[in-house]
């Protein structure tokens, strides 16, 4: 008999404690667990990049935004300037989409200070790029505060924009959205033309052409002028397209749209609608095993980093594309129906590597510990049923792909072995953790396992919503005797894949860090991390 269990009790501290002399710093999560207070900065880059319009496990869709905007509140109250950096960083293709920096942009132009209205002014164009972007700002904006002043003049500037032919685009493209047309904007900021150009671009939105012109009025609203053709013309849709350029939403409305017109556009056809629409062309027979000149542009395209990169492709939007396309329909909003083409899937699976960002082997030694407890199984991707664990187990294995020493594990109450190497697809690897998604959550057994077995991590990788609560001592303890007893060196980063206002990482801890989200350039990051000095 001995006092070892009351002498060594601040080495270990069950999870829905606080680490005794640390409570200021921790805060009990939604899980009951206790965790490191992650602080506004770190949950504002959170909920820009993750959002917060999807319920999680343990809140939901309103509850988490309740929480997001008193983040950004009170971050456009400490630093305005902060805040919109860290709104232009997401919307940079960093975020799974642009909606909840675009809520951020309407919070920014709330702000009390001229530095906050100077901010938004200044960023304004840089979040707001398309007519989808503009009527969702303009749907935020009206629901949330009304159109002021600096509201007034970011929407005359949009819609005056020195480029006409772009903005001809972009307003044909998007005649309406969210409860707005173009001729309600129009009147709505009291939009003067700049240019002759402008002035027949405006007249078109607002009166429409009762009469074709005889000739295409200028290069600036061309698209028009052949979109105006196609509705006169409607059984003419294959040379509208060719002719004048015009995309899905130009033609569909207004055209026939059989499988020679769908080819067509898929000539010209953008890397995001072409991502989109690889189940409809698939289905239409655009897309065959045969029809090698389509499936190499399919290829040309979507395994071009450049391509994915200046298109702002997301590696959630290839991930949820690889999971529609493969299901042959079977998922997602599409009510359509195809045979997959084997082709095409490994283009995806390409792509999704592709789509994130990596160095060069570090030769470093990696330990990848996936969450696959319950709380992982919850949606990110409602309508494709795509959930935080999926994403996980994808973003692990992107990087395990660019190392060659690596072990990936999953944890939950235990930590096991998911049979998951760098020659799985991202197909099979998601299968084999989905398989295994159960169970209450406890990080710090990824730390007990590599004790045990005396595994000598370089740096170890949790993927995790931070919910942990089940374990008899805290992950930030644990790390601590897994550097006393196997590697003092070690480093330990962990990938936050919910908008909570926790972290696992201990803030006294230099070789500890938190990274946000799913931004494809993590697995750089943590490589760069895996390389820095000590």
């Amino acid at each position: 008999m001995n006092y070892r269990f009351f002498a060594n009790k601040k080495d270990k501290t069950p999870q829905n404690k606080p680490i005794p002399g640390r409570e200021s710093e921790m805060i009990q999560g939604r899980s009951g667990g206790y965790m490191f207070e992650a602080g506004i900065w770190q949950t504002l880059r959170r909920c820009l990049l993750i959002g917060t319009a999807q319920s999680t496990y343990y809140a939901n869709k309103r509850e988490l935004t309740d929480d997001f905007v008193d983040t950004i509140k009170e971050a456009i109250a400490s630093d305005p300037r902060r805040v919109a950096e860290e709104i232009v960083y997401a919307s940079d293709g960093r975020s799974i989409n642009n909606s909840a920096p675009i809520l951020a942009l309407v919070l920014l132009s709330m702000g009390n200070t001229p530095e906050a209205k100077q901010a938004f002014r200044e960023i304004f164009p840089q979040v707001v790029r398309t007519g989808s972007h503009f009527y969702e700002w303009l749907n935020y904006t009206k629901s949330m505060r009304g159109f002021g002043k600096v509201i007034k003049e970011v929407g005359k500037a949009w819609l005056s924009r020195e480029d006409v032919k772009g903005l001809a685009y972009q307003l044909l493209k998007y005649q309406q959205r969210h409860g707005f047309s173009n001729r309600d904007t129009l009147r709505l900021f009291h939009v003067k033309p700049v240019t002759a150009e402008h002035d027949r671009l405006y007249d078109w939105v607002v009166n429409g052409w009762s009469e074709l012109p005889s000739e295409i009025p200028s290069e600036a609203t061309k698209q028009i002028w052949w979109y105006e053709w196609l509705k006169r013309n409607p059984e003419q849709t294959h040379r509208a397209i060719a002719e004048g350029h015009l995309t899905h939403e130009m033609a569909a409305p207004v055209g026939n749209m059989d499988r020679q017109a769908w080819q067509l556009l898929f000539e010209t056809m953008p890397i995001g609608a072409m991502l989109r629409n690889l189940g409809s062309l698939t289905q239409l027979e655009v897309l065959r095993v045969d029809s090698t000149r389509n499936l190499d542009r399919v290829e040309a395209v979507l395994n071009n980093k450049n391509y994915l990169r200046k298109g702002r492709i997301h590696p959630i939007d290839v991930l949820k594309a690889l999971k529609i396309y493969s299901s042959g329909g079977k998922v997602g909003r599409s009510k359509k129906t195809w045979t997959p083409v084997p082709r095409i899937t490994d283009v995806l699976e390409k792509a999704l590597e592709l789509s994130f960002e990596v160095v060069e082997p570090t030769k470093k030694v990696f330990l990848h510990a996936v969450d696959i407890s319950g709380s992982m199984s919850w949606g990110v991707v409602d309508s494709v049923g795509l959930n935080c664990c999926e994403i996980a187990t994808a973003m692990a294995l992107v990087t395990a792909k660019a190392e060659k020493n690596y072990a990936i594990r999953g944890f939950s109450t235990k930590f096991i072995d998911l049979g998951i190497t760098r020659r799985d697809s991202f197909s099979s690897a998601l299968k084999k953790a989905s398989n295994q998604n159960f169970g209450g959550t406890d990080a710090s057994v990824a730390y007990d396992w590599a004790i045990k077995n005396k595994f000598k991590a370089d740096i170890i990788c949790f993927w995790t919503d931070n919910e942990s609560w089940a374990g008899r001592k805290h992950p930030a303890q644990a790390l601590k005797e897994y550097r006393r007893k196997v590697n003092p060196d070690a480093k330990a980063v962990y990938i936050t894949l919910a908008p909570y206002n926790i972290t696992l990482v201990d803030p006294q801890d230099n070789n500890s860090w938190d990274l946000a989200g799913f931004d494809p350039g993590i697995p750089r990051l943590i490589q760069m991390l895996a390389n820095q000095e000590l």
